[in-house]
């Protein structure tokens, strides 16, 4: 016995589909109100699966189980290859025994149904057509039905009278119209099943999303099964929602900050002392072993006497060893370090020395939203021989397109602690909730 499935608008259509690729004797097991699978049935409107079922031997005899057995490459030749198999049964159709007579107006009959072919090629081809719009299964039996009748026709064997020639072309042309609207009918719902698609794809572009996440939100809204009481951006914030991890927790015990030199790790901190001494009532200490920028120093320094914090500088290991003992009465002692690049393994390696001998409770990863998508990737990985388990995102307010925000929680697979929104010491720091982050990439909030 074969089975088959078909997904059709409505039970007519059914019945004639497995009608003509099963037989008559073929009989309907089930039917049921489905959406398409994969993206494109996921916002259209759903359509109805039938079951149908046929003897082999039935199915055998009929022919038509081995009508949709071989593979279509290339669309577009399809339908080439359909238009020229209707051109030539036309031209034969309308050859007599004797040759082809004449018509009355002095016109063959051929010359009228050639005529009339090109113009349906034309409009056939001028339909735009393009391969993405086009739903494979239904345009494959589409191409098949153009080839089934014309051999069917070929069968036949018919040939036309002269007197009847009028109303033979007039058949001929029916029949054409009828292939054409079948056509047209396949390539506008596709398109349409399309719309919603093609807008999610746009839409994440628009929003900065690394080109190689596209594709996992994309297929994230399938799995999750969204789409079906939710519109397009109320999908996409379920998926940045989901996918995003954040941190609420304060911090507390000796916490490290790394990442690459530029990215803001100097001012960071000053707003965590900040927030931590002035708004939590925290006993804050300051360690900087970034020895490369006097500035940097000059800067925590400044701010560690505005707070009154104890602050120490140290360039050896010993020297960590004993300021983070002098600290030992701290509820927080924030880290600060030399910034790095992902690329040179023997200046990670000494860092993370660093780090080792400070025995941190969190090693925190600062990277700024500015960070191109090209570079996210190999510098998470650079800084992950540190074991961070935080990210901290900087400069969020120096840029306008905040899709950085999901590529690097995403890619980091780590909960996002800290967003830094301003040059302002202690303000510009927030803790943000998955809602705030989701936000913030769709573009509903803007940093002025």
């Amino acid at each position: 016995m074969i089975i088959k499935k078909y997904l059709v608008a409505n039970m007519n259509e059914g019945l004639t589909r497995i009608r003509y690729e099963l037989g008559k004797d073929a009989i309907i097991i089930s039917q049921r109100k489905v959406r398409k699978p994969g993206l494109k049935g996921l916002f259209s409107k759903k359509v109805i699966e039938v079951t149908a079922a046929i003897e082999n031997s039935q199915s055998d005899d009929n022919g038509s189980s081995n009508k949709y057995s071989s593979k279509y490459s290339k669309r577009d030749e399809e339908f080439q290859n359909s238009l020229e198999s209707i051109k030539k049964l036309m031209q034969d159709e309308v050859l007599v025994s004797k040759g082809v007579r004449e018509t009355n107006n002095g016109n063959t009959i051929s010359d009228k149904i050639l005529e009339h072919n090109a113009n349906f090629e034309k409009e056939v081809t001028n339909s735009n057509m393009h391969e993405e719009i086009i739903d494979k299964q239904e345009t494959k039996s589409s191409v098949i039905k153009l080839d089934n009748a014309i051999k069917e026709k070929s069968d036949i064997g018919y040939t036309v009278k002269v007197r009847n020639n009028e109303a033979n072309i007039e058949s001929i042309h029916k029949e054409v119209n009828e292939l054409k609207s079948l056509l047209n009918k396949v390539i506008k719902n596709s398109s349409n099943e399309d719309v919603s698609v093609s807008f999610l794809k746009e839409r994440l572009k628009n929003l900065d999303i690394d080109e190689g996440l596209q594709d996992e939100v994309m297929e994230s809204i399938v799995n999750m099964n969204i789409g079906k009481d939710l519109d397009e951006i109320e999908s996409l914030r379920e998926v940045f929602e989901r996918d995003i991890l954040v941190s609420t927790k304060s911090l507390s015990g000796r916490v490290v900050l790394v990442g690459p030199t530029g990215v803001g790790k100097t001012t960071t901190i000053a707003k965590l002392a900040g927030r931590l001494a002035l708004i939590e009532k925290k006993k804050v200490g300051l360690i900087t072993v970034d020895t490369y920028r006097i500035g940097a120093i000059e800067q925590l320094k400044t701010y560690a006497e505005i707070m009154n914090i104890p602050f120490k500088v140290v360039i050896t290991m010993k020297e960590m060893e004993d300021a983070i003992e002098e600290m030992n009465n701290c509820d927080v002692v924030l880290i600060d370090t030399t910034g790095r690049s992902s690329k040179n393994a023997m200046q990670i390696s000494e860092l993370r020395a660093f780090v080792q001998k400070a025995n941190p409770d969190h090693v925190n990863m600062v990277i700024s939203a500015t960070t191109k998508n090209s570079d996210i990737k190999s510098i998470l990985s650079g800084y992950s021989e540190l074991e961070y388990d935080n990210i901290i995102i900087t400069k969020l307010d120096e840029t306008t397109v905040y899709g950085s925000l999901y590529n690097i929680a995403k890619i980091a697979n780590k909960p996002v602690s800290f967003i830094t929104i301003g040059q302002n010491v202690p303000d510009d720091i927030m803790v943000p909730t998955k809602e705030e982050v989701a936000s913030f990439i769709l573009g509903e909030e803007i940093l002025c």
